[in-house]
């Protein structure tokens, strides 16, 4: 039966690894009724056979542009300069190209990709109509892939500003803008801009505000080189969100979460105040009234030579530290009056390796005991002191309120002006539109599609677990365990411990044997006979055994009142047991052990 249990248990095992291997994703089963053609696919072509289609807004747009049609239509590229740069890179001469994506791509699909390394680059297209923020929202969204990671730059957007004077062949890091939307990123700042520009009421002049930080990590979306999309929501509450890949990363209100506030404070500290000559700010004093102690020596060292030390035996005075190197050799071509005199270079002396030291033997140095130091007076409380300087507060001239910063100047325009060391950032699916829905609707379309494709393309669990542990090895020792402890765990119920038959030992005096009444009666006279035949042994000694068989008479007649005793109890023990003469006892045979 054991067997059969051992025989079963490895089946289950050697089924289970079976298993186990046919649903590793890593391992390819190939269709034999497939045709060759499709062995030609072309290289980053999708893994699965999809059918794209451009989106399509299903509502009302300020802007949409999705490159599938393979030309910059609208688009215009900057022939000016960036100010204030030095002249080898101050055109924005920037190279542009419409491409699909390089990994993952869709057949149909296609983005704007920012080619050039170290160049400025500037492009621009005006919005099909004007974006006027009055009681509408604002929703500005668009995709982007790093595909080959960033190093320094970025990929953010500018919504400009309408004027008279605009003209997006001259357009520069300088024209005027309402907000700017995106990543950017140089060294290890990862950024999410979205920056308004809020003309002061009184003024007339233009101020940038910043949104805070994200509370989340961006490292991922400039290093995975998957495409992902960003996100801004502004609405005429003042209220505000930024999105990537439809989930929010940051959200506040224009008028408590930018910097520099949106309003100034009510009052600013007075230019023209200036601090007395006799403020003071010292909270802390020396004490004037303290005196130097008498015995206070200033002139003692810090540091004293350790009287008690003692030069460890074996010492070696007479031998320096390092030596000339004596197998060195001078180069052939040193050349004494322009090298000057060659010497062997320094070596460790190597009598001294096994010596406590070589050289003039010096006394250590230890802390003195002595040493106080300068003497300087304890500080107490200054009794004159009147607090940290201030100036006072005075209305602020400039002050004003603005309930309503959503109120911006109003959009025409959209572009890119942007400086990158790594090329190949592409840009898709741009959309401008006042309504959620239309935006994502227009997502699912867009970057939901290449989303699937993406995840459709990625590797299986198998070859990411490898991945893993190529970067992290440690990660070895944790798949190992985890595959043994199954395995271990089977082993340990499978193949059990059996006892063996061997192992117990059974008594035949242990089990009851019944006895009859005529038994019983037989083994009493066969004790009787043998106890005559002792005594008439006992009868036959001499005469010089008289007191050791007067001894020996008196203790037997002991015994045979005790056996008496005993036969009787155990005869009527056995009538009690039976019931009839022949019948057999069920009580267990009792024995006395004979004393001789």
């Amino acid at each position: 039966m054991q067997r059969q249990w051992d025989l079963l248990c490895l089946s289950l095992l050697l089924l289970s690894s079976v298993s186990a291997e046919s649903e590793d994703p890593e391992v390819e089963v190939e269709n034999f009724d497939q045709s060759s053609e499709d062995t030609n696919t072309e290289t980053g072509r999708s893994s699965m056979e999809v059918v794209y289609k451009t989106p399509e807004p299903i509502g009302e747009v300020y802007f949409i542009e999705t490159f599938d049609d393979a030309i910059l239509s609208g688009w215009i590229l900057s022939q000016t300069k960036k100010e204030d740069t030095d002249e080898n890179i101050a055109k924005y001469d920037g190279r542009w190209e419409i491409e699909p994506l390089k990994e993952n791509m869709v057949p149909g699909d296609r983005g704007l990709v920012l080619k050039s390394v170290a160049k400025h680059h500037a492009i621009s297209t005006m919005l099909t109509k004007p974006f006027i923020f009055d009681s509408t929202p604002l929703i500005v969204q668009y995709e982007v892939n790093f595909q080959d990671g960033i190093d320094c730059g970025g990929a953010y957007v500018k919504l400009l500003s309408k004027s008279d004077d605009l003209d997006l062949e001259y357009f520069y890091d300088k024209t005027s803008y309402t907000i700017m939307f995106g990543p950017d990123k140089c060294g290890e700042d990862y950024k999410l801009h979205f920056i308004f520009r809020h003309k002061h009421p009184k003024t007339g002049n233009y101020e940038e505000k910043h949104a805070k930080r994200p509370d989340v990590d961006l490292k991922k979306m400039y290093t995975d080189r998957k495409t992902h999309l960003y996100t801004l929501v502004l609405k005429p509450d003042n209220t505000f969100e930024v999105l990537i890949d439809q989930a929010v990363v940051s959200k506040g209100n224009l008028l408590e979460d930018m910097i520099p506030p949106v309003n100034p404070p009510k009052e600013i500290e007075d230019p023209n105040d200036k601090k007395p000559e006799d403020w003071d700010e010292r909270a802390k004093i020396p004490d004037p009234d303290a005196v130097k102690p008498d015995d206070w020596n200033e002139d003692e060292p810090p540091k004293i030579e350790d009287p008690d030390a003692v030069k460890p035996e074996g010492w070696l005075d007479n031998e320096p530290e390092n030596i000339p190197d004596p197998n060195a050799e001078k180069p052939e071509d040193w050349d004494e009056e322009m090298d000057g005199v060659w010497e062997a270079p320094q070596i460790p002396n190597p009598k001294c390796e096994d010596a406590p030291g070589c050289g003039v033997w010096v006394r250590p140095m230890m802390n003195n005991p002595n040493y106080k130091g300068k003497w300087k007076p304890p500080m107490i409380e200054n009794p004159n002191y009147q607090g940290i300087w201030s100036p006072q507060k005075i209305p602020n001239p400039d002050y004003f309120e603005d309930a309503h910063p959503f109120q911006m100047t109003t959009v025409d325009a959209m572009g890119l002006e942007l400086w990158s060391m790594t090329s190949n950032i592409y840009f898709d699916n741009f959309i401008i539109c006042s309504d959620k829905e239309v935006a994502d609707r227009w997502a699912a379309d867009g970057w939901g599609f290449k989303k699937m494709i993406a995840s459709a393309n990625e590797p299986g669990m198998f070859s990411q677990l490898v991945t893993a542990a190529e970067e992290r090895p440690w990660l070895w020792i944790i798949y190992i365990l985890t595959l043994a402890l199954p395995i271990g765990m089977g082993i340990l119920f499978c193949w059990p411990s059996k006892k063996m038959d061997d192992d117990i030992d059974y008594k035949k005096t242990d089990l009851a044997k019944p006895i009859t009444k005529g038994e019983l009666e037989q083994e009493i006279s066969e004790k009787d006979e043998i106890k005559k035949t002792n005594e008439n042994i006992d009868e036959g000694g001499g005469e010089d055994d008289d007191y050791e068989e007067e001894n020996d008479t008196a203790e037997r007649s002991q015994e045979e009142e005790d056996k008496s005793h005993s036969e009787e109890d155990e005869m009527r023990e056995a009538d009690e047991s039976t019931g009839s003469v022949d019948g057999p006892a069920k009580s267990v045979r009792k024995r006395r052990v004979r004393k001789d």
